[in-house]
Order: structure tokens, then C-alpha cells, then sequence
């Protein structure tokens, strides 16, 4: 019998077999790889609610591509979402048979709560002449007239709800860390097959959250564009008219594998997650430290457990979001870390045309990032014309780019100094030469 194929540091190699996406842009990755490498826009204003009043006005809903899906709570709307995801990937990899897959979920989900609607419910159902508020909502809670509601306020209920119609094994993990949610599933997907606790993992990432609370708390913020008119022109990464991100709603999902059992199956291999890097700070609980000292360390970490150097970075499919902090942290982190070759390294933000999908970002932008390796397009970033003089990175502005990808750094960092970053690749062991 042949040795087994391992990664740098002796250890399996896992393979991507099944991406699933959905996003402003469409369902299927067909729909959005075709708007995204033709510079198309997913955002709208915003006609789910009313937004008298509101600053920023725009989102990226899917509303047009799940009819009635703007009506249900985010966490129904999230949880099919991730059911559409979820169903391409596993179809794409052929792994599962009678609705059993044979592995863990890692879920990326979003916080679970009642919105205004079922507040107001609660609150109006309670008893009593005129007791507190906070009295009445307990009051109608203990009613038990809510059993509908309460799957929302439990926050594996979403992963619960993946297992019954995929029939994962083992219990679901659901994580949420801020905006790098998306890429910490697919890490500990990752470390799961690379210890031998599965040969096969799937990773899912959905968020839902437009709503009006949800805007009311981003706009308090001041994180929020409010380039309103038009649109498309409102999430601007790396220029220097940014002014804040855009909320979006999407849903990302990879099927992991062991490469020696999908090969031993004769799955079809898309590409690799060689490394992956998480580090957090302390700094704020909102902000992360200005020196971006944990981002750099983040995409030390991934390198390193890579096996890769710098040089072996053909292309970052940055963060971006589009704020003026964000966006001037990372920069600093991609030059610290990769040098001169930071000015030359092509750099694409997708939340330019998608919005920022928040707890989902990172799995999204995974999906988007293997199909840059796959195709060797990289997508644009739009409305970046204007582009910041202090950021000096190779963004690609407004058209795609075409070129040979092998490996890509996807970076996520989130809300309070979570930062994580994968590195994907379209090859085991990516160029050796610049592995050092």
C-alpha cells in the first residue's frame, strides 16, 4: 500500500470536496461567481421595514432570491439559508447516502434573540394592572402561549435543525466569534480531520441579521455607510471616501474530507485548507488594537501552519469591510507580514459587491476564494477609484484580473479582536520554493 499523503507538518491533508453560497448576488455558486467577476452589486435599499429616520439605509437582502424569506425571524430566515448552502456542498462532494454525513457540523451562527415583533407579542400578552415591563414579559413567557418562539432563543437551534436533515454525526458545534465565525468553523473542521477525531467535516456559516434593531445598533456604532444614493456605490473598501460597511445577509458551506478517503472514494478534490491562524486581543470590546498586532498574528499563525511563507501568498482576499479602521489595520498587518511583496500581491475585498455577511463572512468568502483558485479569476473590488494613499496594497480595482492562483490568504476579523485567516490552496504543497 502506498504511504499516505501528508502536509508539511506530518499530518492528513484535508481536502475540499462540496461549496455551497448564497448571497445578495443569488443562490448557487454559479449565479454568484458570475456577478461577482463581473463587478455586480447585491445592494439595495432596504424596503423590508421602514428606514424613516435610519442614517444608513442600504443592505444586501436576499428577499429577491427567497420570496417571503423577508418575513420570517432571522433565525428561521438564517437557518434556510444555511439548509441551501449546506445542500449544494453536499451535493457537489457526493458524501452523503440516506441523509447521513458522515462527520461532525461546525455551524457559524449568529446570536439568537426576539426581535421587535415578538417582544411586542410578549409584552401585550402579559397580565396584570400595570406591573414592570420586564414583569409582563416574564408573565407571558411562563404562559406557555409561546413554545413557537422559543426555538429562537436557543442558539444551537440552527445546527440542531442541519443535524435532523443531514444527519451529521456527533453532536453540532455552534460558534460565534463575531465576523470571524465563518472561518473558525472551517478551522475547527479542520483540526478535527487533522486529529483523527473525522475523516470528514461539514462547515457552515449563515447570517440573517437585517433587521431593525439590528441597524439601529450598527448605526449607534457609527459603522454603518451612509452612502445611500445609489445603492451599489455605498460599501467602498480601501477608498478613501469609505465611510463604513454595509450589512449583508449570506450563508457559506465547505465539505472537508480527509484527502486519502476522498481519494479512496474517487471524490473530486477541488482544493486544500493547508493553515489556519486565530488570535484575539483585548484591547476593546468592539475595536481591535490599533497596531494590528493581533492581525498580524493571525496570518502568522495561518502561514505557519501551513508550512508556507509569505511568498507563497498569490493573492489575499481581504476583510475590507469598508470602515476607516478596518480597512487601514489590515493593510498594516498584509505589510507587516508580507513585506515588499505586500505592494504587489493582489488584493480583492467581496464585500464591495456583497455587503458584509457578517457571522457568515468567513465562509462566503472561502467559497469565493477556492473558486478564485479554480478559475484563476480574481474579482474586483468596486467603487475603489479613489483609492487611499496610505494603503498600499495592489487592490484590484473595478475589473476583474486574471492570473495563476495557487494559494490564497482569506482574512476575517471581527467585533472585539477576533481575527482568524485560512490558507487555501489549489495544490498539497504550494510551491516549496517560497514555502520558506
Amino acid at each position: 500500500m502506498a504511504n499516505p499523503i501528508r502536509d508539511i507538518a506530518g499530518r492528513p491533508l484535508v481536502a475540499v470536496t462540496g461549496m455551497g453560497v448564497l448571497t445578495s448576488l443569488g443562490i448557487g455558486r454559479a449565479d454568484n461567481w458570475r456577478a461577482l467577476t463581473a463587478g455586480q452589486s447585491g445592494l439595495k435599499r432596504i424596503i423590508r421595514f421602514p428606514v424613516d429616520g435610519l442614517r444608513s439605509t442600504v443592505a444586501g437582502t436576499i428577499d429577491e432570491h427567497l420570496p417571503g424569506a423577508g418575513q420570517l425571524h432571522s433565525v428561521e430566515r438564517s437557518a434556510r439559508m444555511a439548509e441551501i448552502a449546506a445542500r449544494e456542498a453536499l451535493a457537489q462532494a457526493a458524501v452523503s447516502q440516506c441523509r447521513r454525513f458522515p462527520g461532525p457540523l461546525f455551524m457559524a451562527t449568529p446570536p439568537s434573540e426576539f426581535e421587535w415583533p415578538q417582544l411586542l407579542r410578549l409584552h401585550a400578552a402579559g397580565s396584570g394592572s400595570e406591573p414592570a415591563g420586564y414583569t409582563r414579559l416574564l408573565d407571558a413567557a411562563r404562559s406557555g402561549a409561546f413554545a413557537a418562539e422559543y426555538p429562537l432563543l436557543q442558539f444551537a437551534s440552527i445546527a440542531d435543525r442541519l443535524k435532523e436533515t443531514f444527519g451529521t454525526a456527533g453532536q453540532p458545534v455552534s460558534v460565534c466569534t463575531a465576523c470571524a465565525s465563518g472561518a473558525t468553523a472551517i478551522g475547527l473542521g479542520l483540526e478535527a480531520i487533522r486529529h483523527g477525531h473525522a475523516q470528514a467535516a461539514l462547515c457552515v456559516g449563515a447570517d440573517a441579521t437585517i433587521h431593525a434593531e439590528a441597524m439601529v445598533r450598527f448605526s449607534l456604532l457609527s459603522a454603518l455607510s451612509m452612502h445611500n444614493d445609489p445603492p451599489d456605490r455605498a460599501s467602498r473598501p480601501f477608498a478613501l471616501s469609505r465611510d463604513g460597511f454595509v450589512p449583508a445577509e449570506g450563508a457559506g458551506a465547505l465539505v472537508l474530507e480527509d484527502y486519502e478517503s476522498a481519494r479512496a472514494r474517487g471524490a473530486t478534490v477541488l482544493c486544500f485548507v493547508l493553515g489556519y491562524g486565530e488570535r484575539a486581543d483585548d484591547y476593546h470590546r468592539t475595536r481591535s488594537k490599533p497596531d494590528a498586532s493581533a492581525m498580524i498574528a493571525a496570518i502568522q499563525a495561518a502561514l505557519a501552519d501551513a508550512g508556507v511563507g509569505p511568498k507563497a501568498v498569490d493573492y489575499v482576499n481581504a476583510h475590507g469591510t469598508g470602515t476607516q479602521e478596518n480597512d487601514k489595520m489590515e493593510a498594516l498587518a498584509l505589510s507587516a507580514v508580507l513585506g515588499e511583496r505586500a505592494a504587489t500581491t493582489p488584493v480583492s475585498s467581496n464585500k464591495s459587491m456583497i455587503g458584509h455577511t457578517l457571522i457568515a463572512a468567513g465562509a462566503v468568502e472561502a467559497v469565493f476564494s477556492l473558486m478564485t483558485i479554480a478559475s484563476g479569476t480574481m474579482p474586483p473590488t468596486m467603487n475603489c477609484e479613489d483609492r487611499d494613499p496610505e494603503i498600499g496594497l495592489d487592490v484590484i480595482p473595478s475589473v476583474k484580473r486574471e492570473g495563476r492562483v495557487r494559494t490564497v490568504l482569506s482574512n476575517s476579523f471581527g467585533f472585539g479582536g477576533q481575527n482568524a485567516c485560512l490558507v487555501l490552496s489549489g495544490e498539497p504543497a504550494p510551491h516549496r520554493e517560497a514555502s520558506r
